[in-house]
Order: C-alpha cells, then structure tokens, then sequence
C-alpha cells in the first residue's frame, strides 16, 4: 500500500452501530483462525477448495475429488473470507475497519452486506478476464475491500484520514489516499504475467465496481462527493442533526462513531 490509513475523521450519521462492518472483521478472523489451526495440507486444502481458481470455474481445470469443497461458482463468494498470511489479513481489516462504517451508514446493514459481496464477485470476474486460465487460487478481503474504497471515494472524498506520511502522521483528504492506492494497483497490474501473484486486476475491479454501485445502493438522500457532509469543527451530535435538517431520513442515532473511527 502506498499509504496505511490508521483512522477517519468522519462520524456517521444513521447508524448507532455498524454491525455488518464489525461481522465481516470477525467473520475473516475466525475463518483465518480455523485455516491454521490444521496441519499444513489442511490449510493448502482450504485455499483450493474454498478459493476461487479462475481455470477452474472457465473449465481449463479441474480439482481432484477430494479438494472440490463448493461448486467453483460459489467460490465467487467464499474466496472473501480466506487469507493467506496474517499481514494479508490485518491489512485488509485495518482499511475495512476504516472505511467500511462510512460506506455501510451510507446504504444501511443488508444493502452494504450485498455491495460488498457484490463487489467482491465483480472483483473475482475481472481478475478471471486477466487470468482465466490460472490455477492460483485467489483468497482475501481485498476485492470487497476495493469496492468500499470506490464507495467511500464518492461518498466522503474531502474526509481526512490520518496515515504515517515517511513516519510523519498526517491528516490528510481521502481522495489523495485512495486515489494513490488506486494510481498504486494500475502500476502493480501492468506488471503482466509476473503481477499474478497479486491479485491487481481483482482490486481494480472490485474499485470500479464500488463506484458503480455505491449510486444505486446508497440511501436516498445520502449526497455524493461529501456534498451533505457537516461544515468543518461541528461536534458529533450537531453532525447529526445537520444532516437531519436537511432532510435525512429517520432519527439520528443516540450514539456516534468516535472521532477516530
């Protein structure tokens, strides 16, 4: 990653407690846990019966009996939850646990459920058209993971995030960081054949799939590009009430997000 983002200055506005947020960060870490907790031949099992191989599901291949956990197409989905290492894992909680509150305060629990798992397939697919006869398995978070980051480009461009800048916290816009993230994973893909290993073309799409459809499954008077964001210095129970008197719908809740998350 270019930059690391550690957290937001953004508080929500609908949503006490961002509960699908937190359940895919506790999801992906007790799938990772139950993936290492076997011998290795278990662990490498997981990742080929669980992960989503793209020659596997175009037909180029095909998975011996005893690896075949799930029909390849439901891999679309699984691949999400499993990881390689644990650096693989932390960082892709620690932008989910950044970002994906916003995002999921914008569209509400079961609409952000299915943008990111949505974004996650759409992700899967585009890195199938740049690799559709791999026998690599794909594994992680991060295709979803884009696609709040497209998301949250839209919703909350002006956003300051604190990152470490060469050991320096700074804060700054969220458009620079993710537009440097995404600037980031067109040079690692146009890497060609050797960029495989990481799965680029997945993030770009998972990307471009969070922009796409962050306009249909926000809620309806949720602005785009910060437009209905609090003016600079209001508190967080003004932020609330900001957004209210300009037509948000339903009641603020009692509680916010904290100023750093």
């Amino acid at each position: 990653m270019a930059f690391l983002p550690l957290f937001d200055r953004n508080p929500r506005t609908f949503l006490a407690y961002p509960w699908v947020t937190w359940g895919l960060l506790v999801a992906c870490v007790a799938v990772f846990l139950q993936q290492i907790a076997g011998s290795e031949r278990d662990y490498v099992a997981t990742l080929y019966g669980y992960g989503f191989i793209p020659a596997v599901l175009t037909g180029d291949a095909v998975l011996p009996p005893q690896l075949a956990a799930l029909p390849s197409p439901v891999t679309l989905v699984s691949y999400q939850f499993l990881h390689g290492s644990w650096m693989h894992l932390l960082g892709n909680l620690l932008f989910l646990f950044v970002f994906g509150d916003n995002v999921e305060d914008a569209m509400g629990h079961l609409r952000f459920l299915f943008f990111y798992l949505l974004c996650g397939v759409a992700a899967a697919l585009v890195h199938l058209l740049a690799f559709p006869d791999s026998p690599i398995p794909v594994v992680g978070a991060s295709g979803a993971i884009s696609g709040v980051l497209g998301a949250y480009l839209l919703l909350h461009p002006r956003a300051k995030v604190l990152v470490p800048v060469i050991f320096i916290p700074l804060f700054l816009p969220a458009w620079l960081l993710l537009v440097v993230w995404f600037l980031f994973q067109l040079v690692g893909a146009a890497g060609g054949p050797e960029a495989e290993g990481i799965a680029w073309w997945a993030h770009i799409g998972g990307f471009a799939a969070g922009l796409l459809l962050v306009v249909p499954f926000r809620r309806r008077t949720v602005p785009l590009f910060g437009a209905g964001d609090p003016p600079k210095g209001l508190r967080l129970r003004s932020a609330a009430l900001w957004r209210r008197r300009d037509g948000a719908e339903g009641k603020p809740p009692r509680s916010h997000k904290r100023p750093w998350g």
